[in-house]
């Protein structure tokens, strides 16, 4: 089935990206094996992913498996908030959130189709960015927005650009500091982060062949990095 996002639906965020990735000759919104494309550009197919990985899991499949096929996602290493006025007598208010976004903030989706990064045919691209959330005020009650809900993200700034080509480039954001044979917690600590991240990253790099489970430690898999995965 032809599946696109079509230009009157394009969110924000996306559109400003496809803009900064396309160059003079491109073609964009190209139909590839029954697919729209974001860019084909110099043979190689670009698609820009601002949501989850799950939805687009079969066309990224498909396409990998006879063309080139660079996948970015962006992750918003400073956010800035932006609350639409509640009435016509308030102003917008805008401050800048505390939280930052961190490049193995990838795991979270790629837990989708980790393998794809064995494919000679595949790269992944996580581009580091500057971006504004805009909020509308809607009252639903939601303890962790208090009613405040996300309508737009806009592109402020790229900031840095991290390619990936192969298992080993994936791998090297593990932490240095683990101990040799180290669990999902011990992953999570290594990296300052939640036990969902460390999770996700040891299911992706056990998937890629960058790590291997050797046991257990209580009721945790114990896993080291595997001799394809040591330099």
């Amino acid at each position: 089935m032809k599946q696109q996002i079509g230009e009157l639906n394009e969110k924000s965020l996306h559109a400003s990206l496809k803009a900064w990735y396309a160059r003079p000759g491109d073609q964009v919104e190209v139909e590839v094996d029954g697919y729209v494309v974001d860019i084909l550009q110099n043979g190689q197919l670009i698609e820009i992913q601002t949501g989850n990985f799950s939805s687009v899991k079969e066309k990224f499949r498909r396409l990998a498996r006879t063309h080139d096929l660079k996948l970015v996602y962006p992750i918003a290493q400073e956010k800035w908030l932006y609350k639409l006025p509640k009435a016509d007598w308030e102003g917008p208010r805008r401050r800048k959130s505390p939280k930052r976004g961190r490049v193995e903030e990838i795991f979270r989706e790629l837990v989708s189709f980790p393998d794809l990064i064995l494919s000679d045919h595949f790269t992944l691209e996580v581009v580091m960015i500057q971006e504004e959330e805009v909020r509308k005020f809607t009252g639903r009650k939601m303890w962790w927005r208090n009613g405040w809900e996300p309508v737009e993200r806009r592109l402020l700034q790229v900031l840095d650009q991290r390619i990936f080509h192969s298992p080993e480039g994936i791998g090297e954001l593990l932490p240095e500091d683990l101990p040799v044979e180290f669990t999902t917690r011990d992953l999570a600590q290594a990296l300052n982060g939640p036990r969902w991240l460390g999770q996700k990253m040891a299911y992706c790099l056990r998937k890629v062949g960058f790590l291997t489970q050797v046991g257990k430690k209580g009721r945790s898999n114990l896993y080291i990095v595997s001799s394809a995965g040591r330099t």
